[in-house]
């Protein structure tokens, strides 16, 4: 099998689950990262030119993501010598119609939720297959693939409608924020594919949501609620911060006593909470539910602390929508009540940073300073007039600064900060280690 884009978090998982099971796997990616070297060092050939006479022989399956541009030269060729081609979603699809699923869906949260839930299983000793979108602290890596799995645990991801390909036995759906308007083309068409994907839950299955996305979808099929306050059919009580861990009882169809989650942030205990309602629905034991939460990690850049000492904190985050933002700063604010919060944004694609600036300015303006780098364009092509300035001319209440990269660093080093966050999906995560370092350096 060959995997076009390897090094992308649900490319590389599958290339994960077929090498393991003794398929002889390879790929392509245009850009070497920690990913493709993990990928590398477990025995997978990893190419970073696509000129196709490097691929010694023809493959059996072309497996592609859609972030691979179509004039990519390997694509090219696979197309036009009628290799068998398909995409990433597809092949996944493929793999849960084979056995029990658990599709978690929504436009926050996922990543979290799907993680939390794996972990809960491979405590209680519940063997799954599990695809995530994020290298899970607990294992290291974005895919579990226990033999005799009962479970198969997949992120549904609205992109491209690629969660369309599943076919669930329970299902969660986070949240239903306006989000990859350059496929949909508006927000109604992105819902109608939201409910699409509730009609191929199965018949007897369940669905969870969080409280709310109702209001926005039309549910016809046995569902159940989720929220952090109640009234809901899963809620949370009494949510408080002792020793840094954020501690909560679940109440309603779950009653759980003594949750402190050593991942931070609020609205990780929300992701706690769906995670624990879906592990009760697949069947397992409330005190494993429990000492599963307490013992998950975190997941690599899903507020991810890199450095905490009495004066300087440094926290890297995935945030790339206003709400994630917003989620990220608040969780700050409630860690660090009394510091300085300076964060450090770089914006994902051009059309989510056309079409939701005003949004991206109101999170923003949150941080006590603000510090914007240039718009990574993934996939996408410029979009003419448009760049991190329509984001920063609307922000009036919070000191800001444009910058690029190669200016960032030094900058942190020679200013004085309290709190910094890092925050976007593309390649920023690169300075983490550099960020860290002259953090370190200045408080000594």
């Amino acid at each position: 099998m060959f995997f076009l884009g390897i090094g992308g978090i649900g490319m590389s998982a599958l290339a994960r689950h077929f090498h393991g099971r003794g398929v002889y796997v390879c790929g392509y990616d245009k850009t070497h990262s920690d990913l493709t070297q993990a990928l590398q060092n477990e025995g997978i050939d990893v190419f970073y030119d696509d000129d196709p006479s490097l691929i010694g022989y023809p493959p059996d399956l072309v497996v592609y993501t859609p972030a691979v541009p179509a004039n990519n030269k390997l694509f090219q060729y696979f197309l036009n010598t009628a290799t068998p081609i398909v995409k990433r979603a597809k092949v996944l699809g493929m793999l849960s119609q084979k056995m029990p699923t658990i599709a978690v869906a929504g436009t926050h949260g996922k990543t979290t939720i799907c993680a939390m839930l794996t972990h809960i299983m491979k405590y209680a000793g519940k063997p799954c297959l599990s695809f995530l979108g994020g290298i899970s602290l607990n294992y290291n890596s974005n895919y579990i693939g226990d033999a005799q799995a009962e479970w198969l645990i997949a992120e549904a991801d609205e992109f491209d409608r690629s969660f369309l390909h599943l076919k669930p036995q329970l299902a969660l759906i986070s949240a239903v924020d306006s989000d990859h308007m350059d496929i949909y083309g508006d927000r109604q068409k992105m819902l109608e594919s939201f409910e699409l994907f509730t009609h191929n839950i199965d018949p007897n299955g369940q669905l969870l949501y969080r409280k709310g996305v109702e209001q926005e979808l039309s549910i016809h099929r046995r569902a159940i609620d989720y929220h952090i306050n109640p009234p809901a059919g899963y809620f949370l009580k009494d949510i408080h911060i002792i020793d840094g861990l954020y501690r909560a009882t679940i109440d309603g169809e779950l009653q759980l006593t003594g949750i402190a989650l050593q991942h931070p942030g609020r609205h990780n205990m929300e992701n706690a909470l769906g995670a624990a309602a879906l592990a009760q629905l697949a069947g397992i034991h409330p005190n494993d539910i429990r000492d599963g939460l307490n013992s998950f990690t975190g997941v690599r850049r899903r507020f991810e602390i890199h450095l905490q000492t009495k004066n300087t904190v440094y926290v890297d985050d995935y945030a790339h929508h206003p709400e994630e933002i917003t989620a990220c700063i608040r969780s700050a604010r409630e860690m660090w009540p009394d510091k300085k919060i300076t964060g450090v944004f770089q914006p994902h694609l051009f059309s989510r940073t056309k079409d939701l600036s005003v949004q991206f300015a109101e999170s923003l303006e949150q941080l006590d300073e603000l510090i914007l780098l240039d718009i990574y364009p993934a996939r996408e092509k410029p979009i003419q007039g448009i760049d991190s300035k329509i984001i920063i001319n609307k922000i009036k209440k919070t000191a800001a600064q444009l910058m690029s990269k190669e200016e960032l660093v030094d900058y942190l080093a020679n200013q004085p900060t309290e709190v910094v966050l890092t925050m976007g999906a593309g390649d920023i995560d690169r300075l983490c280690p550099l960020i860290k370092q002259s953090l370190m350096q200045k408080e000594l």
